[in-house]
């Protein structure tokens, strides 16, 4: 008589078995992982995310290359901006300890990511997908950044008003009417100035008037620094 309590365990080490056959293989394809049951795929999934989290260096590097036809886009994405946010943080940690630019190698030992992967994602991060996403979430989040500047400046902070024109695009153009001076403490247009204290006394509504006419571009004139 065949003893039912013994089933389950024979049943996982099969299975086990079946798993670590297929990840011995030199390349894992979608035709192998469509074999697996829905049990043996789960389990097959959850060895990859422990390899995954075990393996540093080039061992990492092969195991990718191992699985790279079975990848999703997203699996993909995620192990590059893992790459990214290590490498970022290394180079920074070692510029506040140390003072200088680390190597390729102090970052391949520093993130545990193989020197050649360090170097390859440092020369072609510009062109990823990934970071290009990236950037356009900061030039979402500059408006913001932008409203914070222009409070400032309507404070009376002049070096937030210099900051301002220039971030709204008016410090590279020169009008020949027009020409706006900024020193440490005043704002001088033609022959009126404007000291950190006018701008403290304006009223709500002159200073509305004011954001108005550098939102709308209305006077495009220069901040030349003297």
């Amino acid at each position: 008589m065949i003893n039912t309590k013994t089933r389950p365990s024979v049943a996982l080490r099969v299975t086990n078995e079946k798993i670590n056959r297929l990840l011995a293989s030199e390349k894992i394809t979608a035709a192998d992982v469509g074999e697996l049951n829905q049990q043996e795929h789960r389990l097959f999934e959850q060895k990859i995310s422990e390899l995954l989290e075990q393996l540093n260096g080039t061992e990492r590097d092969r195991f990718l290359e191992k699985i790279e036809p079975i990848m999703h886009g997203n699996t993909k994405s995620d192990i590059w901006e893992r790459n990214h946010i290590q490498i970022s943080n290394a180079i920074a940690n070692h510029m506040r300890q140390y003072g200088v630019m680390p190597t390729k190698n102090d970052l391949a030992q520093e993130t545990g990511i193989s020197r050649q992967t360090v170097a390859k994602h440092i020369k072609e991060y510009k062109e990823h997908p990934e970071f290009a996403a990236q950037m356009e979430q900061f030039k979402f989040m500059s408006h913001k950044i932008l409203a914070n500047v222009f409070k400032q400046a309507s404070d009376g902070d002049m070096k937030a008003a210099k900051l301002f024109f220039d971030m709204v695009g008016t410090a590279n153009q020169q009008p020949a009417a027009t020409v706006i001076t900024a020193q440490n403490n005043y704002i001088q247009i033609n022959n009126t100035i404007l000291s950190q204290e006018n701008l403290k006394n304006l009223t709500a509504a002159q200073l509305q008037q004011i954001e108005n006419i550098v939102t709308n571009k209305a006077c495009e004139v220069p901040l030349l620094a003297v």
